[in-house]
């Protein structure tokens, strides 16, 4: 069978234009993977549930009875540690779960201005 001369460059300039128009939207063009998105929409929402959170976490230092204690030895730690110690204090552990959560307490204490 004989192909017509013409349609050999016409089938590689297709591939080459498919594979630089696919390189440059996924550079420059924005697009992304289903994975990609998905990652960044879980980073996004956790982002949202922790500065709703925070005002709890502040509500709940404003209304605590020792709070004083509790501020001198958040102060006293090291800057380092500063968010174990409220996590220690428990103003990070949010109603209805057991456990301190490190990223409400992290924003919690740049709330607090210490």
């Amino acid at each position: 069978m004989n192909t017509p001369e013409w349609l050999k460059p016409g089938i590689y300039g297709a591939v080459i234009g498919a594979v630089f128009v696919g390189v440059v939207g996924f550079t420059w063009g924005g697009w992304m993977t289903g994975g990609t998105s998905n990652d960044r929409a879980v980073a996004m929402s956790r982002n949202d549930v922790v500065a709703s959170m925070v005002p709890v976490c502040l509500d709940m230092a404003r209304s605590d009875p020792a709070r004083v204690d509790k501020l001198a030895t958040i102060r006293a730690a090291s800057t380092y540690q500063r968010r174990d110690a409220l996590m220690t204090a428990g103003w990070a552990t949010m109603p209805g779960t057991d456990a301190p959560d490190r990223d409400i307490a992290q924003a919690c204490l740049k709330e607090l201005e210490l």
